[in-house]
């Protein structure tokens, strides 16, 4: 049997082999934080979308007939 070294004390051949057996991988699962967006925040894009979806040409006409007026 041999005798117990400490990690510290090995090579660093061996240090890495010793680092690569105790390390796993994430799986499935990504390591990356993922936030909540705040609902309360002020959100440009968000208002725009909402202003050309309620726009009243919008809803009549589509925006397909909206393109061929502009022309």
């Amino acid at each position: 049997m041999d005798k117990f070294i400490p990690p510290e004390k090995r090579s660093k051949k061996e240090q890495k082999k010793l680092n690569a057996k105790r390390r796993r991988t994430w799986g499935e699962m990504s390591p990356v934080t993922r936030t909540v967006p705040n609902g309360k925040a002020y959100d440009r894009k968000k208002l725009k979308n909402d202003e050309r979806r309620n726009s009243r040409n919008f809803r009549e006409d589509g925006p397909a007939v909206l393109l061929l007026w502009a022309v």
